[in-house]
């Protein structure tokens, strides 16, 4: 297979987040490395907590879909731990389709450390209030806008 980076890369943008997905891997940050070796190809993702219960969902649907580029004969998925995923990897596009979805994404590094609560993501106000470090999975937490009155996911900031 001749080296074909950017397909390989196109493929990766179409695997969604099983838990958030309107969100590819790719922005979420989650995509570490890619090698390829003739007809294999390797690919470390970073997932974004220890013990996620997405990752099996994960790793079938990137194998999945990277079998189908052109060329790819074997596919091996390796999930690493270091460096340590952080929501800093996110990408802009990546922050905008978590907004789109209803979820607000971390504050950039920088802001306050003590302010997790992320400006909502329907009326853009600040100073929401948390009501659930735990939200309905481990990246999420859950926060009330006290201008819009409604309830918001918001990504944990790592």
């Amino acid at each position: 297979m001749s080296d074909n980076r950017d397909a390989l890369w196109q493929a990766l943008q179409e695997v969604k987040d099983p838990e958030i997905p309107t969100i590819s891997l790719v922005d979420l940050g989650m995509i570490h490395r890619l090698q390829v070796e003739g007809k294999r190809v390797t690919v470390e993702i970073l997932p974004t907590f220890v013990g996620c219960p997405a990752l099996d969902i994960i790793r079938r649907d990137v194998r999945k879909r990277l079998l189908r580029v052109e060329g790819v004969a074997d596919v091996e998925v390796k999930f690493v731990y270091h460096p340590p995923w952080t929501s800093e990897r996110i990408t802009e596009e990546g922050r905008k389709r978590l907004a789109s979805f209803g979820i607000a994404p971390p504050r950039p590094a920088g802001d306050n450390p003590m302010d997790i609560v992320p400006p909502c993501p329907y009326c853009g106000a600040e100073g929401g209030e948390i009501q659930n470090l735990f939200g309905p999975t481990a990246c999420r937490s859950i926060f009330y806008c006290r201008r819009c009155r409604q309830p918001f996911e918001g990504m944990k900031p790592v």
